[in-house]
């Protein structure tokens, strides 16, 4: 027998999945909605209904395909039922973008970074002084975005949107929900770039193989490394983490890495550490915060005329990725590794090395060399990643604790 609370948990879910078809695949039919969530067409006529007094979602027409008889009826996400922030922490810019519900994007901004001003407190300050323009040039009340999605390299806190360490700030922590609410009543969520990019490709892996995908891996290149892994779980369902992959120990003689520990995969693969090893500077140098791609590209043209110091310096780069990758591997199912960053630039430069280091691995021996491919717009899947995540919870949410006053949505916030 089902009582009150567990007949209400029924409700959220299908409301859920109605919303994820949507959210996935619309605008949708009630017969295309039924038949991609399994439930009875009485329970998506009562659900469509629902979401549309909430202006939750709305109906458009289309003509029959005869030119006859009644049109046929669509659902689709109302796109100003409420908006949603993207804030994306690089090296070099902090960039923000205001997307309605419906996934499409409303306005831009990018904010360069100050890399002679150390520490957060510039960074804040430009962060509440951006959000605020943000939604004044989108004409918008702050009541009206309903989550701020940010996302950064380094490590994140897996139950608050906190930053515990990243290259741009090192060790100083950034807590995110502390510094919005409650002048923002929007929800805060933070995570790891490399993930975001992970999940972005294992969605698009999982469409296009029709049900049979079951893992990938995501190896970004750049001022930093970072991993991401997408499998499947025993349910059927996108899992994606990110491990801390650019700090796992390469080699004890590979020099200061950024975090502070001697030896890191990225004290060798990062930008910083191809320029010390170009360069033969010392192994416990304090590593650059930041190096130009035009400095890159300079040790990469030498590296391409036949320079010794320069071609080796990306050799071992790419061997402390593969031996990286290698140990990933043997963690993991065997996968195919999609390369993205603007390290990949380089990529032909490092390729042999990675191929030497995947080689450590007994799986690879047995198996062969994983696929590798790269993908060149690492910014899109970073964003793809971000919508996909944040108007997912949004609908989540929306299920879960619908609040309408005066035809607008708001969501409560968990305390």
């Amino acid at each position: 027998m089902l009582t009150k609370s567990s007949t209400e948990l029924v409700r959220q879910q299908n409301i859920a999945l109605v919303l994820s078809a949507l959210r996935r695949s619309g605008p949708l039919s009630h017969t295309e909605i039924s038949s991609q969530t399994g439930l009875a067409s009485a329970t998506v006529s009562a659900i469509t209904a629902e979401l549309e007094r909430a202006q939750v979602i709305e109906k458009s027409e289309q003509p029959a395909h005869s030119g006859r008889g009644r049109p046929r009826v669509f659902f689709s996400q109302r796109r100003n039922c409420g908006y949603l922030i993207v804030v994306r922490i690089s090296s070099d810019v902090v960039q923000y973008s205001m997307i309605d519900y419906g996934g499409t994007l409303i306005d831009r901004l990018e904010e360069p970074r100050n890399h002679g001003l150390a520490g957060t407190a510039h960074f804040v300050r430009s962060l509440l002084d951006t959000l605020d323009r943000l939604v004044s040039r989108s004409r918008l009340e702050k009541t009206q975005v309903l989550a701020i999605s940010i996302s950064s390299k380094g490590l994140v806190d897996n139950e608050s949107p906190r930053l515990l360490w990243s290259p741009v700030f090192g060790s100083e922590q950034i807590d995110f929900a502390g510094l919005l609410q409650p002048e923002w009543s929007a929800k805060v969520t933070l995570n790891n770039e490399t993930l975001l990019v992970a999940q972005a490709l294992g969605l698009k892996a999982d469409k296009a193989s029709a049900g049979t995908f079951r893992a990938l891996a995501a190896l970004s290149l750049g001022h930093s490394i970072g991993v991401g892994v997408a499998r499947k779980d025993r349910f059927g369902e996108l899992e994606v983490t990110a491990p801390n992959f650019g700090h796992m120990l390469h080699s004890p003689t590979a020099g200061l890495c950024r975090c502070g520990a001697y030896g890191c995969i990225e004290a060798s693969a990062g930008f910083y550490g191809i320029l010390r090893t170009a360069f033969e500077v010392p192994p416990d140098t304090i590593p650059a915060k930041f190096v130009p791609l035009a400095e890159m590209d300079k040790i990469a043209v030498s590296a391409r005329q036949g320079n010794r110091m320069a071609a080796y310096a990306f050799r071992q780069a790419g061997i402390a990725l593969g031996n990286g990758l290698s140990r990933m591997l043997s963690l993991y199912d065997r996968m195919p590794i999609h390369i993205t960053g603007p390290g990949t630039r380089y990529f032909e430069l490092l390729q042999k090395g990675i191929e030497e280091g995947l080689a450590q691995s007994h799986q690879v021996r047995q198996q062969g060399q994983p696929d590798i491919s790269i993908i060149f717009d690492e910014q899109r899947l970073v964003f793809d990643g971000h919508l996909d995540r944040a108007l997912t919870d949004i609908d989540h949410d929306i299920a879960a604790s619908r609040v309408v006053a005066g035809g607008n949505v708001a969501l409560r916030q968990e305390a």
